[in-house]
């Protein structure tokens, strides 16, 4: 065991080598059939159990995510579970959202403490509504989710003609058929959600997924299967700027913030590998089951961040 011990020399991280992209794998695995990287859960796991401290480390998740998503987004591309228009409105949003983030974190806001409070307090809500028909006898599903869920149980999965169509665009409302079923939104709401996520995860690394795709499933009301690829999407443009940024901007007291890029492609290995499969497995998973593999990720995440506070 001791011959696949190394060192990794910007962040001083010393572990078998075998063990990030391990981790990253099984984490990656269960958290990209919801469309969240897993990279939130690779902080802790970083900070407690390799004793990765340093401010570098958010910018190493970012390299991460820029790895290891790619290969869940080209499975639901390929499977026709991408719904684009849902997802370029995700992708505008959070582009400028990135930017105007790392510039408040780095000349304004560099205490987050109370800001996390809101973020955890949002995300608890958030968490709480997706956990609700778990919680609650009384049935809070829409219409077109129970018809999902009934053609799910029928045909015991995904059917492979079960595709994104967009039935119509407009600055009021998108509207795409997936399985037989219609759903919408309106894009103006999904911008302004997708440029606030954009904001915080570039002023505190917080991954663009994690919020993005719970706020389209329970306040938008869209199918689990079809808003995954989208919220993978906004994070991996949300973690190209992250890594960038971190490279170039020092942090608090002119302390290097350069992400360790061998370790995070080391993670990033696993995650690819890790997201792949779960992007393939989705179609096979009740919807039920990754909402409340979902709700209780957020629960679990919003609770971290109050905690931190007090």
């Amino acid at each position: 065991m001791d011959l696949l011990s190394v060192i990794f020399p910007v962040s001083g991280v010393k572990t078998n080598i075998l063990l990030p992209p391990l981790v990253a794998m099984v984490i990656s695995f269960f958290t990209s059939m919801g469309g969240i990287s897993g990279a939130f859960l690779l902080l802790p796991f970083q900070m407690s159990f390799l004793n990765y401290t340093a401010p570098s480390v958010s910018g190493t998740n970012h390299v991460f995510n820029i790895v290891a998503i790619p290969s869940g987004v080209y499975r639901y591309i390929k499977e026709g579970r991408m719904a684009w228009p849902l997802t370029w409105v995700v992708v505008i949003g959070t582009l400028p959202g990135v930017f105007i983030g790392y510039y408040v974190r780095v000349f304004y806001l560099p205490d987050p403490k109370v800001f996390k409070l809101f973020v955890g307090c949002v995300l608890m809500y958030i968490g709480i509504r997706l956990l609700k028909e778990f919680i609650v006898r009384k049935k809070s599903s829409p219409p077109t989710s129970k018809a999902l869920d009934d053609k799910f149980k029928i045909n015991a999965g995904i059917s492979s003609e079960a595709v994104v169509k967009t039935i119509s665009l407009s600055i009021r409302k998108i509207e795409y058929e997936f399985w037989g079923e219609r759903f919408s939104f309106k894009p103006v709401s999904m911008f302004i959600m997708s440029f606030v996520v954009g904001i915080i995860g570039g002023a505190y690394g917080i991954g663009g997924g994690s919020i993005i795709a719970p706020f389209c499933v329970a306040i938008f009301h869209l199918p689990v299967y079809t808003i995954a690829g989208a919220a993978l999407m906004g994070t991996f443009i949300t973690s190209l700027a992250g890594a960038i940024f971190f490279s170039i901007i020092p942090a608090a007291g002119g302390v290097s913030a350069n992400p360790d890029w061998l370790l995070g492609i080391l993670f990033g290995i696993g995650g690819f590998v890790g997201m792949y499969l779960g992007a393939k497995t989705q179609k096979h998973i009740p919807q039920k089951i990754i909402k409340l593999a979902l709700g209780a990720v957020i629960v679990f995440l919003a609770s971290n961040y109050i905690i931190q506070f007090f």
